[in-house]
Order: C-alpha cells, then sequence, then structure tokens
C-alpha cells in the first residue's frame, strides 16, 4: 500500500478513527488525558476542535473553508478534519484535504467499511470522543501513534489529533515484565520472536533486546539484526559511550535502569533513552523508552 498518496491516508485514517470501539468520552470542552510528556499536545487538539466546533455553530458550514486553509485552524502537525453521514470530506487543514467533496467509502477496505458506516449513522452527542490508532505523520513520513478526539454535529464528524511518537515509562515496564516472562518461559523460543520482530515485543518505538551473560552477546534485539551476536560490553552509541558496559555496571551494582543517548525507530532521531533492565536466569533482558527532548 502506498502510504505517501493522501487519498489512501485520509481514507484510511477516517476509517481507523471510526472503527475504534474503545474510546472514551468526555464533556464539551474535553478535559484531555494525556500519556506523562503529551499533555499539552492533547490540550492543544482538545482546544483545537473545540474551536473549530464553535466556529461552525456560529458560522454554520462557511467555517469549512477556514478549516482547509493553513491558518488558525492548523497549528503544527495538528488540525481539523470533517466528514458527513454519507461518507463525504467536507474540510480539512491537512493531506485529506484532496478528498473534499468526495465520498470517501469506496476507498475503504471491505473488512472496514462496515464500521466507518455504523459510525457515521451513530446518534449526535454533546459529547467529546477519544481514539487511538496508528498512522503515517505527513511531517516526517513515519508510522506513528496517532490519538484523535472528535465530536458530531449536526450530522458531521468534526476531528483533530495528535502523533504520539515516544511511548510512556508504563509501556515500557509492561512489555518487560511481558519479556521477562516469556523467556523465563521459553527462552529459545522468545529469542526467536524477539530476531523476526513479533508485534508482542515490537511496540511502536518500544522493542526488547537480550543479552546472553554467559557468553556477554546479545541475542536478541527487536529493531536492529546487526547488533546480534555483537560483544556486550563493546557496544557503543553514536557519541562512543560503551552503552553496553554501561548496562552491565548498572546490573552489577543492582540497578534497574539506565539512561543513555540512542537512536528513536520511529523519529529516527538520537534521543535520551531511559532502559529499564532485569536478570532472567542467565539472561539480561531490557526494554528503553526515549525521553521527549528537552526545548528551550
Amino acid at each position: 500500500m502506498n502510504f505517501k498518496n493522501p487519498v489512501m491516508i485520509a481514507a484510511l485514517t477516517m476509517a481507523a478513527l471510526f472503527a475504534n470501539t474503545g474510546h472514551a468520552t468526555s464533556p464539551t470542552p474535553p478535559q484531555p488525558a494525556a500519556e506523562p510528556g503529551y499533555e499539552q499536545q492533547a490540550a492543544s487538539a482538545a482546544q483545537l476542535l473545540h474551536k473549530a466546533v464553535n466556529a461552525y455553530r456560529e458560522e454554520g458550514n462557511a467555517a469549512f473553508a477556514r478549516f482547509s486553509r493553513q491558518g488558525e485552524f492548523v497549528d503544527g502537525d495538528q488540525y481539523v478534519y470533517v466528514v458527513d453521514e454519507n461518507g463525504y470530506m467536507l474540510a480539512s487543514g491537512g493531506p485529506s484535504a484532496a478528498l473534499i467533496g468526495r465520498d470517501i467509502t469506496p476507498l475503504l477496505d471491505p473488512e472496514l467499511k462496515e464500521a466507518f458506516n455504523s459510525a457515521l449513522q451513530a446518534p449526535e452527542s454533546d459529547t467529546v470522543s477519544s481514539a487511538e490508532y496508528r498512522w503515517m505523520n505527513w511531517n516526517d513520513g513515519k508510522v506513528e501513534r496517532k490519538h484523535v478526539f472528535y465530536q458530531k454535529v449536526d450530522g458531521k464528524t468534526f476531528a483533530v489529533g495528535y502523533y504520539l511518537p515516544r511511548s510512556s515509562e508504563t509501556a515500557a515496564k509492561a512489555l518487560l515484565d511481558d519479556a521477562a516472562a516469556a523467556i523465563e518461559d521459553d527462552a529459545e523460543a522468545t529469542i526467536a520472536r524477539i530476531n523476526r520482530l513479533d508485534p508482542e515485543f515490537n511496540r511502536d518505538d518500544l522493542y526488547v533486546f537480550v543479552v546472553d551473560m554467559d557468553s556477554m552477546s546479545m541475542v536478541a534485539h527487536g529493531y536492529s539484526r546487526r547488533l546480534l551476536n555483537i560483544h556486550f560490553p563493546d557496544l557503543k552509541n553514536r557519541d562512543g559511550l560503551r552503552v553496553g558496559q554501561q548496562i552491565l555496571d548498572a546490573v552489577e551494582a543492582g540497578e534497574d535502569s539506565v539512561t543513555y543517548t540512542w537512536p528513536n525507530p520511529v523519529t529516527e532521531r538520537p534521543e535520551e533513552k531511559k532502559t529499564l533492565i532485569r536478570k532472567v536466569g542467565n539472561y539480561l533482558v531490557a526494554v528503553g523508552y526515549y525521553q521527549e527532548p528537552v526545548t528551550e
């Protein structure tokens, strides 16, 4: 599938949004619940949606032209998009502007059409809903998690979302728990699954790596196969820091985490990474999460 095609991006983004049945609701304006580090993005998206809904209530359909221009209803990678009950795109400040005036339903995969059509016919509500899915960030061309607030008004669904390229510490701990339990249960099979990028052990920017403490060899890595079988104490980052030895020293000292700089597989930029470590038998199991860059 061509993820750079704006028509498919828009159609499948809308489908992913409405096919998510596990959404939460909150009063208008929404009180966004965000992962640590994303409070500002959540608040900004919620505010932009509230602003768009208010503009529509004051101006009617005339507001759609304002939504679709680069200006007051576009904030970085956040923009407003609107679709009606028949599946027609009415407005968009993002790449889905290519679909304005078109029915996007025929563009959807068959399994998504039913959920999409059902959501479009849902009754109107004064509440704001939210959903999360993975999609391409048009600013960097990377597939990232996206959280969206949306609200139905006069048979039209208004939506604004923000991207989450960095997972939380809670998510990293959950993955470490799962990986450690799997290693304890069947190390050989788990190592093979990690190395073939099994989604169970590869979640957005989170991945597992495993070191055999007897041979000091990297036996599993959920992102870079070129790191397999390296002598772990010699592992360095781009700054020349011996990250492998730093991690081993932390294990020896009884610590449960290490912080260093490492490339983020989602943003593809070196970022500060906090890696959670745990010994399971003769294996070292680790999962790291990336920190939000500090801006001056």
